[in-house]
């Protein structure tokens, strides 16, 4: 079973209808509000069963009256369908077919599917999240309180030594690693 997914995109509402495998098989105009998308949605679910193919690819095809599926090919020779409502405007369009065969299974497939439910587009973004595992916790392994305590006590205890400011001399590192090396 497919759905319908409803979802806001730059001050416009949009909606898809989604066969079974979660391919967009029809899209829709923007709408001002969601209610003129449900009402859309609506049409489609009254108009997609009903609608016979106008096939405008053939020359000299016959001119049906609405709902109607109007199949035609775009400037790129790709075929394509809209989905004509009874009061003759357009609820939805297809993506680009390589064949008639391929456009004509996407009509059977909103013919299919066009009892869906409705769903928003944040609510499967929910639950996609939702399926998601939980990213594992990492526990940090610190010592016991007990021994943390001996050492801050250890540390206090030590005074500090006071190094006159001659004494210290910094050495080149190769030199410091030649030393190590030599001990060993």
């Amino acid at each position: 079973m497919g759905k319908f997914v409803i979802s806001k995109r730059k001050e416009k509402v949009y909606f898809n209808l989604h066969s079974g495998n979660n391919e967009i098989i029809l899209s829709s105009q923007g709408y001002a509000a969601r209610k003129g998308a449900l009402k859309g949605i609506n049409s489609i679910k009254k108009n997609a069963p009903k609608a016979p193919i106008e096939n405008q690819t053939l020359k000299g095809y016959a001119k049906l009256g609405n709902p109607k599926f109007e199949v035609y090919q775009d400037k790129a020779k790709k075929f394509r369908f809209r989905l004509i409502s009874s009061n003759g405007k357009c609820i939805g369009h297809s993506e680009g077919y390589n064949t008639l065969a391929a456009c004509k299974n996407g009509i059977a497939a909103i013919k299919k599917n066009a009892s869906s439910p409705i769903v928003n587009e944040r609510d499967l973004e929910k639950k996609a999240v939702a399926k998601k595992p939980a990213a594992k916790k990492v526990v940090k392994k610190c010592a016991p309180k007990k021994a943390a305590k001996k050492v801050a006590k250890k540390v206090a205890k030590k005074p500090a030594k006071k190094v006159p400011a001659k004494k210290v001399v910094k050495k080149p590192a190769k030199k410091a690693v030649k030393k190590v090396a030599k001990k060993k």
